[in-house]
């Protein structure tokens, strides 16, 4: 037993590097890929195509009905219920991807932009493409294979989104540039997916296997669907009662807030559900698990969040350019939520991995709904209102979403919160590091590069200094153990292999 246990592990914290590999290649290319993009193209374009998303993230949620989970969790998984689930998900892809095409006008007449219309018939294929991949991702998952994953993210997005939406923007293709790229993002996907993965079309279709696989799969997707309407609840909020302008100013500042939150939420939920999943009897293995995965998460996010905000002025106007200075305050307070954002992603795998997929379901419907209501009410302070509504919201869910899994585990809230305290304390440092570089550079009168470059290495090096010097105060047990895991994996790293199983 202790050998199995540790053999699960490693590949856990194994899976962790490879994730985190990928996951900070993606990072990058995100970031250079939205600097680029930005540039190119206007916040109108970036508007309209916020407005399709909205629609399309949402509806993705139907066709797929939470069938991919349901193959990860499921502790005994027969082929019956693989080529069930495969069959599932291409039907209803094809099927939603039907409906929003011949909604499509009706779409745009509600958000009121009349050449939105084609924009959602043509991102109505992303269905029917990503219902094909969903089995083969979730094989995947599902028997930790971890390296092919991250470099799977890495090409599609590096040669879909980033390669074709720069070549079609420096062409003149306006908001059609960010329609190509996505659709060639998750053709790219699909298609790596269905090279690497095990056959798995070798057992006839059951309707007795989709209804145990949709026992679960109900109430992931009542809970994805929470999630979606979270996520996108603000941006119709805005793109309705504000207008295209103000709504591609807000996504942009959502957007790169959540390169942090998405780096290390990625990493640590798609590692931690499935290995979470196999010791889901296991409620002590689980705790210890959740405590070093929050205390983990804090780390990087609350003085990465303080430091961003600090510096949102110089990186704003040197990433983006003068015309979108008015994203700096939403900005600014975004960056006060990753932690609660990245946090509630924790509690999200824990409750996945332990079926509590109902208990979850009602809390992400009432996290949409809180986050709705802050919005609607922002509003009428333009989109930094918008912004302060969200940060409510998001706080109150990592409330709400740290309750459930404190009631799954034996972990008292007490030492949840101790947890996190050597975050706060790294946040503290850093923040008035970069406060104080801030404020003499601009007494001074250094330039705004100057300015973002002194304030990121003077914080940097702060908090690098301070976990050498102090490692007990500002990383704390769960910091110095996670330190000294991902050192010794991190020397195993060869990126770029993606063979077939044999």
């Amino acid at each position: 037993m202790k050998d199995k246990s540790s053999s699960l592990t490693h590949r856990a914290v194994s899976g962790m590097v490879w994730v985190a590999w990928g996951s900070g290649a993606m990072a990058v290319l995100k970031v250079v890929v939205l600097i680029l993009l930005t540039r190119l193209l206007s916040p109108a374009d970036f508007g309209l195509v916020g407005a399709a998303l909205v629609v399309i993230s949402f509806s993705l949620n139907f066709s797929q009905v939470g069938l991919g989970p349901a193959v990860v969790q499921r502790p005994t998984l027969e082929r019956r219920h693989v080529s069930t689930a495969f069959v599932a998900s291409t039907a209803f892809g094809f099927l939603v991807g039907a409906v929003i095409w011949l909604s499509a006008p009706l779409i745009s007449q509600f958000f009121h932009m009349e050449h939105l219309t084609s924009v959602v018939r043509w991102l109505a294929l992303v269905f029917p493409i990503s219902g094909i991949g969903t089995v083969p991702d979730s094989l995947l998952t599902r028997d930790l294979r971890f390296r092919l994953i991250a470099n799977r993210d890495v090409l599609a997005y590096g040669l879909g989104y980033g390669g074709i939406g720069i070549a079609l923007a420096l062409l003149g293709w306006g908001v059609w540039a960010l329609v190509a790229a996505q659709l060639a993002q998750t053709v790219i996907r699909t298609v790596i997916l269905l090279h690497a993965a095990h056959p798995f079309l070798n057992a006839r279709p059951s309707w007795r296997s989709f209804i145990e696989l949709m026992e679960y799969g109900v109430g992931q997707s009542v809970a994805r669907l929470g999630v979606i309407l979270a996520n996108q609840v603000d941006n119709l909020v805005v793109g309705r009662w504000l207008g295209a302008v103000p709504l591609g100013l807000y996504s942009r500042a959502y957007q790169l807030m959540s390169v942090p939150t998405g780096l290390l939420g990625d990493v640590l939920d798609r590692v931690l559900f499935p290995t979470m999943a196999r010791v889901q009897d296991d409620p002590r293995r689980l705790g210890s698990a959740y405590l070093q995965g929050v205390a983990a998460m804090a780390l990087v996010t609350l003085p990465a969040g303080v430091a961003a905000a600090v510096l949102a002025p110089s990186l704003i106007t040197v990433a983006f350019g003068p015309r979108w200075e008015a994203m700096i305050p939403p900005f600014q307070v975004l960056t006060l939520g990753m932690i609660f954002r990245t946090s509630s992603r924790m509690s999200d795998s824990l409750s996945r991995a332990t079926g509590r997929v109902y208990r979850r379901a009602w809390r992400q419907l009432l996290f949409a709904g809180m986050v709705f209501l802050g919005a609607w009410i922002g509003q009428r302070w333009g989109v930094t209102g918008v912004a302060s509504g969200v940060l409510c919201a998001l706080f109150l869910n990592y409330l709400s979403m740290a309750q459930l899994s404190l009631s799954v585990v034996p972990v008292s809230w007490g030492k949840f919160f101790q947890a996190q305290m050597p975050a706060l304390r790294l946040a503290i440092l850093v923040g008035l590091v970069a406060l104080g570089v801030t404020a003499g550079a601009h007494r001074v009168g250094l330039p705004v590069f100057a300015t973002l470059a002194g304030g990121i290495i003077a914080a940097g090096s702060a908090a690098a200094l301070a976990a050498w010097l102090a490692p007990t105060f500002v990383l704390g047990e769960y910091g110095m153990r996670m330190r000294d895991t991902l050192a010794a994996q991190v020397a195993q790293l060869r990126p770029f292999r993606l063979r077939r199983p044999a």
